[in-house]
């Protein structure tokens, strides 16, 4: 059943991961870019973890998790950036 599944989902991902290039390139402005750098981290996240399956290795769980932090730790930095031109306030 995996032999099946899993090349099936690397299609699915992988056109997913071309139509978000897309609207990252043709997005009319930069919040709908943002939005596009977001969805492709969480295409990246998807991708790892398919290919953790595929693999049957547990470190791709990880690692994805790990990727998974730092993009919403960046899609924080970005959003707070454009709403106040800094990410750190200093008082």
């Amino acid at each position: 059943m995996l032999a099946i599944v899993v090349p099936v989902s690397f299609a699915i991902l992988g056109l997913a991961f071309l139509l978000t290039l897309v609207r990252l390139v043709r997005g009319p402005s930069l919040p709908d870019r943002l939005v596009a750098l977001d969805t492709l981290n969480i295409n990246a996240i998807a991708l790892i973890v398919v290919y953790g399956i595929m693999l049957r290795s547990t470190v791709f769980f990880e690692i994805a998790l790990l990727i998974a932090v730092m993009g919403f730790v960046a899609t924080v930095a970005f959003t707070k950036y454009l709403q106040r031109g800094d990410i750190i306030e200093l008082h």
